[in-house]
């Protein structure tokens, strides 16, 4: 164990993080996957009541009431998931092969809903964790099969882009800014092929970043501003997807 530890073997353990889940997605015959992003701190019906039935101090109300009001972003990220799983093609195999799988990190919130609404729909659901110090744990969604737990986050990212048809990010924060840029970045310089990406909810996005200021700024072109849309409900999401080249079986 400590010779695989050492520095020598950062290669090999790169290699092994890549050649197991590329393995194992291989055997489900994963061809293809449609990526969730979003803040694993967006709570489930269940833990908002939880937490409203907990509060007790006003300081307690009022997170209580903070995160009641982000559940419909998670309520959306589980239909989202259930509608893409049972119209793209995760839910039966052609020629052995998946299309469209619901991937995300794996952890709770966003990530959890989408895999939630995959799994509800009788679909596989693929969870591409990351060991943290706080040892975030995978969500129960996740077909077990497919629940992969990574050390290094280059790794993680890689796979999370390897096989993406398209991309859907949910309201976050830092995590969920940095995944999303990432691959607006590689895309913005012709570094991977474009994919849809859907942003959700409007309001939130535009209010947290200015896109148009930095396009006014120059330091983005404006046509990097047609990378992505915008969406408000599960049901826009799949109809952009679609419209943008992610086919229906």
């Amino acid at each position: 164990m400590d010779f695989l530890l050492s520095e020598e073997m950062r290669g090999v353990r790169f290699q092994l993080e890549w050649e197991k889940a590329d393995v194992l997605l291989r055997e489900w015959g994963i061809r293809s996957t449609l990526i969730v992003f979003g803040s694993a701190r967006i709570p489930s019906p269940e833990q908002a009541q939880a937490l409203t039935d907990a509060a007790r101090t006003p300081e307690e109300i009022a997170y209580a009431e903070l995160r009641s009001r982000q559940v419909p972003f998670y309520e959306a990220a589980r239909a989202f998931g259930r509608i893409a799983s049972l119209r793209g093609g995760a839910l039966a195999p052609r020629d052995r092969w998946r299309d469209n799988v619901i991937a995300t990190g794996g952890g709770p919130g966003v990530m959890e809903a989408a895999n939630r609404g995959a799994i509800e729909a009788g679909a596989p659901s693929i969870g591409f964790n990351i060991t943290l110090p706080t040892e975030q744990q995978p969500n129960p969604f996740t077909t077990p099969e497919l629940t992969f737990r990574f050390h290094y986050f280059a790794m993680r990212k890689m796979h999370l882009a390897a096989r993406a048809r398209a991309l859907v990010v949910f309201p976050g924060g830092f995590g969920t800014l940095d995944e999303m840029f990432e691959l607006l970045t590689l895309m913005q310089t012709g570094k991977s092929a474009p994919l849809p990406v859907v942003l959700f909810n409007r309001d939130y996005w535009t209010r947290i970043i200015s896109f148009e200021g930095l396009a006014e700024a120059g330091m983005v072109a404006p046509g990097d501003l047609k990378l992505f849309d915008f969406a408000e409900s599960a049901e826009e999401v799949w109809s952009l997807l679609v419209a943008r080249g992610v086919a229906e079986p």
